[in-house]
């Protein structure tokens, strides 16, 4: 009877503080400014409203309610002055015409420079790519047509740093243009984040993205979680999340599908913690490419943890570039708990990743893996290969670790269902199905 007085007391103390901080945050509904759903566009109503939000002195929130929304294109900016939430209840539709974006020099969505910032409520972006898609044959046609150029957004932002900031999404374009066929010009993603901190995304789908779903750079302390990517397994270079130049970002207990890469990570990532990621369509979970570009700046501490990969073209890799300028070093990776579904090439380390053959192979990399730790990959594959250890000649992978691997070849076992491996020399431990290379080094 005690207790139950104590806690009473302190209920009625805290009542009055929970319900004065309910009552401070402060709803932005479009609807409630103008905007409409169906066809009209409601750029200018964001626009509006977001601005009011950021310069609000309390906690606020845009709201998108349920319904189906046209967006033209947005570019949503702080700083914010208090923390800041964008809940979309609805979905809110791209044009489908990749030619049609405002501004060719930004992405669909794009919001930069908050700290304190929340993405949720169940809603969808959807970027109508099938278009661009069909339009983006560059992955099999030289001669390809090329698409409207669409950069990463750059807004003036006055702090001490500005032009090391300039630089890095620069860098970060270059990468991404690599990282498609030489001969495609980007065309918009869903959702750009850049210089973004102390952030959540969750509890939204980003659907059908003319190019990459989602982007987060140069950004500090964001999860995203119970995150939603869709799109065909024939969408073309729609990578789900591209992390780059971040630290302590978490991607958890999301569902990926897409046509490209589920996540794929890009210089100067630290501390990545990915956790109960279902990937597939796709093309798996992929480190780089890395190399290409000579400012490229170390990865450490990349963990991808209880996933599940199912029908894609890989599982977990790491993709360095043969006869590249880049010197950084790739360290601290921990592959751990996951499950193959009927995948291509489970766990692969491909340091003379050359795709449609654009580069030489007569040098090595020079990129330097250490401290991989690969341990309880379990389910079926499909290709011979279902570990591909391919380091560089110049820099072998150091202190690699590989612990209780079971695999199945999804039909018959063929006699030569194996592993490969090239300038590595892994510790291994607990069941090797398949055996695990050659000569590997025993634990103690």
């Amino acid at each position: 009877m005690e207790i139950k007085l104590f806690f009473s007391a302190v209920l009625l103390v805290f009542l009055p503080f929970l319900a004065y901080h309910a009552e401070s945050v402060t709803v932005f509904d479009i609807s409630k400014y103008g905007a409409k759903p169906g066809g009209e566009d409601i750029s200018p109503v964001l626009a509006k409203v977001w601005k009011e939000a950021c310069e609000a002195t309390n906690a606020s929130k845009v709201l998108i309610p349920k319904g189906t929304w046209y967006l033209s294109q947005i570019r949503l900016v702080g700083p914010n002055k208090a923390p800041l939430e964008l809940e979309v209840q609805g979905t809110v539709e791209a044009n489908p015409d990749y030619t049609k974006l405002p501004q060719k020099d930004g992405q669909w969505i794009t919001i930069n420079y908050l700290d304190g910032f929340t993405i949720s409520g169940g809603g969808v972006f959807d970027g109508k790519g099938e278009q661009a898609w069909k339009a983006n044959d560059c992955h099999k046609n030289p001669n390809c047509p090329k698409l409207p150029i669409v950069r990463l957004s750059i807004f003036t932002y006055i702090t001490s740093s500005i032009y090391l900031n300039l630089i890095s999404i620069l860098l970060i374009q270059i990468k991404l243009l690599m990282h498609a066929c030489v001969h495609v010009i980007m065309i918009s993603q869903n959702l750009s984040l850049n210089f973004i901190k102390n952030a959540i995304i969750k509890d939204v789908t980003t659907k059908d993205s003319k190019n990459f779903h989602c982007n987060c750079i140069s950004s500090q302390n964001v999860t995203f979680q119970r995150f939603t990517i869709s799109a065909p397994g024939e969408s073309i270079n729609t990578d789900g999340i591209h992390i780059a130049r971040v630290s302590n970002v978490k991607v958890l207990d999301s569902n990926i599908g897409t046509g490209d890469d589920c996540i794929s990570i890009g210089d100067e990532t630290t501390d990545l913690h990915i956790e109960n990621v279902k990937c597939g369509p796709g093309h798996g979970i992929s480190v780089g490419s890395m190399g290409k570009n000579p400012a490229e700046k170390d990865v450490t501490g990349i963990t991808v943890k209880k996933c599940t990969f199912t029908g894609t073209s890989n599982g977990v890799r790491v993709k360095t570039w043969p006869s590249a300028p880049a010197t950084l070093k790739i360290s601290n990776l921990h592959f751990e708990d996951l499950t193959m579904n009927n995948v291509s090439y489970p766990v692969v380390i491909d340091q003379q990743y050359c795709p449609w053959n654009l580069c030489t192979k007569d040098k090595p990399s020079l990129i330097q893996i250490s401290g991989l730790t690969v341990k309880n990959v379990r389910g079926t594959a499909n290709t011979k290969e279902a570990l591909l250890f391919s380091c560089s000649s110049s820099k072998p992978c150091q202190n690699v670790q590989i612990s209780d691997i079971d695999l199945k070849y999804v039909n018959s076992i063929p006699a030569n269902f194996t592993t490969v491996c090239e300038n590595v020399k892994p510790t291994v431990s607990g069941k090797q199905i398949p055996p695990i290379c050659p000569t590997p080094v025993q634990a103690s």
